[in-house]
């Protein structure tokens, strides 16, 4: 199962992404983690990466695809994995499926959690609002400043994989202002129809 969450800040894709994890034994990748660790691993990729953030640069699209190609080609991912927060622009899903496709591997599905955006940033407030209530620091994501800044960019550079891959036949969208669990359901059917078709 090849698996792409797409959705924005706090549209609930890293529960969703933590519940396929459980169910069908795949990993979650993340390309901040996968960045650290080919960094921390010394990889040739991870050496060229680190290289860029020393200097302060953002890492290219090209070196992000690298450490995804090295990372799928790992044991665990064998069977298949899911990623959630890549890719953010239309250039990434471009070289992604290029990469994909020299390594002759399809994804199966694109999933995008679609929610109410305005309703998605009262319930940010709220979280920060019952954290101050609670005495508890407020977490960064959730600051509301903060948070509209992401969504504002998720909009204005992420929204647009959406149509490309709607056009190539591998996205669904799932009601993500339904309960978890709901959620959780909607994505179910979606992959076992998926699995009947295999």
């Amino acid at each position: 199962m090849r698996l792409i969450l797409v959705g924005p800040p706090g549209a609930g894709k890293g529960t969703q992404a933590t519940r396929l994890v459980a169910k069908y034994g795949i990993p979650q990748l993340s390309t901040g983690d996968m960045l650290r660790a080919a960094v921390a691993a010394q990889t040739p990729i991870g050496l060229k990466a680190k290289e860029v953030m020393d200097a302060g640069g953002l890492v290219s699209d090209e070196i992000v695809v690298g450490i995804i190609r090295d990372r799928i080609g790992e044991e665990d991912a064998q069977k298949g994995f899911i990623l959630d927060g890549f890719p953010r622009t239309l250039a990434q899903a471009e070289a992604l499926d290029q990469m994909l496709s020299e390594k002759g591997i399809k994804l199966d599905s694109v999933l995008e959690l679609r929610v109410d955006q305005e309703k998605l940033v009262g319930r940010i407030i709220n979280r920060a609002e019952e954290a101050k209530a609670k005495g508890e620091a407020v977490r960064k994501d959730d600051d509301p400043e903060v948070f509209k800044q992401r969504l504002e960019a998720y909009n204005r550079d992420t929204a647009v994989v959406v149509p490309y891959y709607a056009k190539s036949g591998l996205l669904t969208v799932v009601d993500g202002m339904q309960s978890i669990d709901e959620v959780t359901a909607a994505i179910d059917a979606v992959l076992s129809r998926l699995d009947e078709n295999v």
